[in-house]
């Protein structure tokens, strides 16, 4: 740097921050002292990093030897901070700031920032000098708009990762739509992803939280395409965009792309005939949606089969999405997962269409912590001995495996593939969310990587709740002309 600080501060501050890299480097043990091996030439090391982290945070509190003012001006408002500094501190930090302070001509650094990110520019400042923050939900956005400006890449990652840890905490009006916004905002695709998914897989929580309707045009169309969307049904989705339609009044366009990504052939036709009668969005644009709800009543009445015949099926209004209903799955929580085998049953509507409202079908599920493919089994001679056919047994590849099959078979099961899905869900900040989906069409895909390197041995885990592994099973019946040839 071309400033010269007076009474050596310059020289004090740079070697606190050589020896504050240094301290990254080296264990603290009590006392400061630590012996680097018991070899002859032995070195020891003196670490009081966090001392030396204390008295930076001194020079920003007091101010002393302050070189640099940083004038924080609030954009439409009055509210001015003023923050003593050292031009040495915030070089070394940010280039942003080093050309900021090299181009400078008075002591005097102005800054214009929102009323957000003034809020909280005390702390930003001060991470800069003692590298950790502490921090609310509200706060993180401000935050990470600071750190995106003055290109402190450090604390960008880290209030990243901070927001996708903390999308399931509670909060007065809610905060992913925020921050999802956010993230679209300023190029985030980790943290969008992030939030889209969570949003995506807890749908039916989000729809009756205070924020749903503050989720943006582009936001619902992007929802709305997935069929991965975890909700009660497709009539919960209709009916909380009827409520987004009250509080955003959307333009005719707008409002007709919106209603034509709902699958009316998911609904049961009472239904559908319920929403014509008394739904005002219904009423209103009947005329956009008109060939979706004809198609939908056809598929109810005939069979998916017949209706092939005549109809694309191939198409998303035939689609199931994970619906949670009973009559498309069950809940099956695992105590002590790690134990043993486990096996149990339940029923599915045969489809989602009026015609096959009456058919049942029942589904075996195992579960198995520890499966291995039959080559990797233990082999036995004609005495008995046990062979193992690799030295570990096959232990190390050894992974939990869930497989679901229809109890019995049926003609009405022509044509038909059952797509089997199963959510994972862990608890987030004491509520229950979904971690992880998987899904597979055949029997062999079963294997794939379910759970794959996750360790249900103990209570801890954080794919178990209380020790116990809750899964959410569902079976869509989908059209074989609706199964995407892999490659």
């Amino acid at each position: 740097m071309a400033y010269l600080l007076g009474n050596g501060l310059l020289e004090y501050i740079y070697l606190l921050f050589l020896l504050l890299a240094a301290g990254s480097h080296v264990q603290l043990v009590h006392g400061g002292l630590r012996a680097e091996g018991l070899v002859e030439g032995t070195t020891e090391v003196i670490s009081h990093s966090q001392g030396l982290v204390a008295r930076l945070e001194g020079l920003l509190v007091l101010g002393n030897n302050s070189d640099i003012s940083l004038r924080v001006e609030t954009v439409d408002a009055d509210e001015v901070k003023v923050i003593q500094a050292h031009t040495l501190v915030l070089s070394l930090q940010s280039r942003v700031f080093e050309e900021m302070l090299r181009n400078r001509n008075r002591s005097t650094l102005v800054l214009r920032e929102t009323a957000e990110c003034t809020a909280v520019f005390e702390k930003f400042i001060r991470y800069l000098y003692c590298g950790e923050l502490t921090l609310q939900l509200d706060q993180a956005t401000p935050l990470h708009r600071l750190a995106a400006k003055y290109g402190i890449s450090s604390l960008q990652q880290g209030l990243t990762q901070y927001m996708s840890q903390n999308l399931a905490t509670d909060s007065l009006g809610g905060h992913v739509v925020g921050w999802y916004q956010y993230a679209v905002s300023v190029g985030d695709t980790a943290l969008r992803d992030n939030c889209l998914q969570f949003l995506s897989w807890n749908l039916s929580s989000v729809l009756q939280s205070e924020e749903w309707p503050s989720v943006s045009v582009d936001l619902l169309m992007t929802l709305l395409q997935r069929s991965d969307l975890v909700l009660k049904n497709e009539l919960e989705l209709f009916e909380a965009l009827e409520i987004w339609f009250t509080q955003n009044d959307p333009d005719t366009l707008t409002a007709e792309n919106v209603l034509r990504l709902v699958r009316y052939a998911m609904i049961p036709p009472c239904e559908l005939f319920r929403l014509q009668q008394q739904s005002p969005i219904m009423t209103r644009y009947h005329e956009s949606v008109r060939d979706l709800l004809y198609m939908s009543y056809q598929f109810h009445s005939a069979s998916p089969l017949h209706l092939a015949k005549f109809f694309d099926v191939n198409c998303s209004l035939f689609v199931p999405r994970n619906y949670l209903s009973s009559m498309w799955g069950s809940q099956w929580v695992i105590s002590n997962p790690a134990r043993d085998d486990r096996s149990t049953n339940f029923q599915t509507q045969l489809g989602p269409s009026g015609s096959d409202s009456s058919k049942r079908v029942t589904w075996n599920a195992l579960f198995s912590p520890r499966w291995l493919p039959l080559s990797m089994r233990p082999m036995y001679t004609e005495q008995g001995a046990m062979q193992p056919p690799r030295p570990d047994g096959g232990i190390s590849i050894a992974r939990p495996r869930i497989i679901i099959t229809p109890a019995t078979s049926s003609a009405d099961f022509a044509g038909v593939s059952f797509q089997k899905t199963v959510l994972i869900l862990t608890k987030q900040k004491n509520k229950l969310v979904v971690r992880h989906i998987f899904s597979f069409h055949q029997s062999t895909e079963e294997v794939g990587d379910f759970l794959a390197g996750v360790d249900l041995q103990y209570r801890t885990s954080e794919y178990l709740v209380d020790g116990s592994l809750y899964l959410q099973i569902i079976v869509k019946p989908i059209y074989q002309t609706l199964i995407a040839t892999k490659k």
